[in-house]
This record gives C-alpha cells, structure tokens and sequence, in this order.
C-alpha cells in the first residue's frame, strides 16, 4: 500500500485548497472503515465554506463530505458489513477531499454491481440532509418511506426540486406516501415529474407565492422542505397558507426575514448528532439501501463528471459550482 495519503487543505476563507501529504490513517475505532477513494462529489457547503468565513468552522479544515471507493482495512465492529475490496459510498462530516478516507460504518453501504462509483457518489449528504429534514422528529417529522408505500390525503412542499436535495425529497416523500408539491425552473419541470412530482410550480412566476400556498391550502400540508433557493419566499409561502406549515430549511435562516406565525428550522450537524443517527434506518442502513439495490430509486441529480482527474480536479470543479449548475452534481473521479 502506499505510504502517503493527500489531502486538499483549506487554510483560511476565500483562497483555492492546497494539496498536501500525510500518512494513511491507519488508527481508527472498531466501528470505522478506511476507503481508497474513487469518486468526490461537490457540494454547496464545500463552496460556502471555502468563500465565506463561518463562525462554526476552524480554519484550516478540509472540505468534502460525499465519497466512494474500495474498502482497505476494516475496524472489528465493522467487520461483520465490510472486508478489504468492497465497493462502498458513504457520508463524512469533513475530510472527504482525501487519497483516504475514514468512515463511520453506520453512513457507508455497498454500491450495487450495476452502478458506478460517479453515480453513487452523488447522494451521501443531500440523502442525509434529505432524511433529517423530513423524518426526523425535530424537523418535519413524517412517517418513514418503505418500499410499499400507502398513500396518504396529505401533501408535503419542496422548494427547488431540481437541486440535489430536492431529486432526493421528492423520491423519500412519495416513499412515504405523499403528494409531493415542488418548485423549480420551468426548464426541469419534466426533470422532477419523472422522481414522482404530483404537481409542478415555476419559481420565477411573479405569482409563484400566492399559488404554491393556495395549492396547499386545498388539502392538508404536513410540512415544507426548503431544499434549495430562497428561505425568504418559502417563508412567505407558509405565511400565507392557512395552515402555516412548519419549515425545515437546508440553508441558514435569518430571524428577522421570517413571518410573525411562522416556524423554519436549519438542518445542520454531524453523522455523530441524534437526528442523523435517528434517520440510519432510512439511509445507509435501510429503505434507501435497499430500494436502491432493487433499482426503485433513482439516481438523482445526475453526476456531472468534470474533465480534470484526481484531487487536482477538485478546484475545478468548485470554480464550476460557483458558476451555476442545475439538476446536475459535479464529481471529481480519481482515474
């Protein structure tokens, strides 16, 4: 094996990561497994992060959360779900932009035989964050999806469809047997109807407020997920529906930009945190797992393969995230 892992190091906010070496990570816990990497995938955090000195972050840090690749060695805990040369994906809180990377076994799974290490690595932590948002008992707190679902009388919002978190809340909310109310640029509309979206809204109609909330008013809505774009405008949808749903948003809320009678909640943690261990039974440990396995769930959004190969493509592909993509997820493959 060799000798010397790499790592992109983020040094402070607002400068390109630099690479460079360390030892492999042999020491980790028994319920831990050591990948060699094949595939990153970029995230919004990854950029925020980079540009923007947030309080909750030390500099210098290493971005990347989302990762697949081979097993190289396997703690005793884990021992009974992975061995050396399994293909896995999996979730890390940070230091995802390595050659190696460590994993908690409870956020890895195997990937099937007929998916790629590109295509798999699009779902770890807008899955998570997915999860979280919608089943978590401090979030919206719904019924858990199966792979039989019973429709249910209620409906659920996710604002901006097309993003990664919104291809995955739009498949866990028919999952779980909702009718899925959805956001996005006319250009995706059929993009989302083809995860299972019941009924589709232009965000840049000039109405879009007074009809996405009248929509909900026509039954009963168990909740909002704001899933990408404007935290503002979902708001402003709560307010003016009857029911004044409860919001789970995967984007920072100002207090002050939200409605006298309205109730949003940041989803933010580790995989260490109660709501994200709460949710394993969806993820990698169960109804995702398995309906992916079975080839019911789709892989969404789709992986965007930026040209430049291993960690020196990793910049690459934040410059071209920070441009603007749509209903895409740009990976980073090794070779």
């Amino acid at each position: 094996m060799v000798a010397t892992n790499r790592s992109i190091w983020q040094d402070k906010a607002g400068v390109p990561g630099v690479i460079r070496q360390s030892p492999i990570p042999f020491k980790f816990k028994d319920h831990q497994v050591l990948i060699k990497v094949r595939a990153w995938a970029i995230n919004p955090c990854d950029a925020m992060i980079q540009d923007n000195p947030l309080p909750f972050f030390k500099y210098p840090i290493i971005l990347g959360q989302d990762v697949s690749g081979t097993v190289e060695a396997v703690g005793s805990g884990a021992a009974t779900d992975f061995k050396a040369g399994d293909r896995v994906f999996g979730f890390t809180a940070s230091n995802g932009f390595q050659d190696y990377v460590i994993l908690d076994r409870k956020f890895t799974a195997k990937i099937p035989g007929s998916l790629s290490y590109a295509q798999v690595a699009v779902f770890p932590l807008c899955l998570t964050t997915c999860s979280v948002s919608l089943f978590s008992k401090s979030y919206l707190g719904l019924p858990f999806p199966t792979l039989n679902p019973i429709p249910t009388n209620k409906s659920i919002l996710v604002w901006g469809g097309s993003s990664a978190c919104g291809s995955n809340g739009i498949q866990l909310g028919k999952a779980a047997g909702f009718r899925v109310i959805v956001t996005c640029s006319a250009s995706n509309f059929d993009y989302v109807k083809s995860l299972g979206a019941d009924k589709v809204f232009d965000r840049h109609s000039p109405t879009v407020i007074d009809d996405v909330a009248a929509e909900l008013d026509m039954g009963v809505c168990a909740g909002i997920y704001m899933a990408a774009g404007s935290v503002t405008e979902a708001c402003q949808v709560a307010y003016k529906s009857k029911q004044k749903p409860f919001i789970a948003s995967t984007n920072p809320v100002v207090p002050e930009d939200v409605p006298e009678g309205v109730t949003v909640k940041f989803t933010f943690g580790t995989g260490d945190n109660a709501p994200f261990a709460e949710t394993i039974p969806i993820t990698f440990g169960g109804y995702f797992r398995d309906a992916l396995h079975k080839g019911v769930y789709k892989i969404a959004p789709t992986p965007q393969v930026v040209s430049r190969k291993g960690l020196d493509g990793i910049q690459d592909a934040l410059d071209i995230f920070k441009k603007g993509i749509s209903s895409k997820k740009l990976i980073v493959e090794v070779e």
